[in-house]
């Protein structure tokens, strides 16, 4: 049987390609497995993960009510991630600008001071 971060529809491995596309476009990022799945982590704290479906992902964002009312239909959670800082999103559905600005608010909750401050100083 295949990991599920090897999904063999297309349609999935096309956003696939786009979560790996704008994840490494961010400083420091690396790419590793997290329940089976592709993740992307800065230092050793993993920012965004492909969820076993292969087209949603979960971020973490202190804003997701407002993502959610924005439209309820690409940006959701359920019961388990309810007490999480942590937004659903439906790679299918979400349009690059919207990704690429939770994936930098992801990466900037998930940042760890010293990365921080290492890349601040190489500015």
């Amino acid at each position: 049987m295949q990991p599920s971060h090897l999904n063999s529809n297309p349609r999935s491995f096309s956003v696939q390609e786009k979560l790996r596309k704008e994840a490494m476009a961010l400083p420091e990022v690396y790419e590793n497995i997290c329940h089976g799945t592709m993740a992307f982590y800065i230092g050793n704290k993993m920012f965004v993960r492909l969820k076993e479906d292969g087209t949603t992902i979960a971020l973490y964002n202190k804003e997701r009510d407002e993502w959610i009312a924005k439209n309820g239909d690409v940006f959701f959670i359920t019961d388990h991630y309810k007490n999480y800082p942590m937004l659903l999103v439906d790679l299918l559905s979400v349009d690059r600008k919207d990704l690429i600005d939770l994936l930098q608010t992801s990466w900037s909750i998930r940042v760890t001071k010293s990365i921080f401050a290492s890349l601040k100083k190489n500015l």
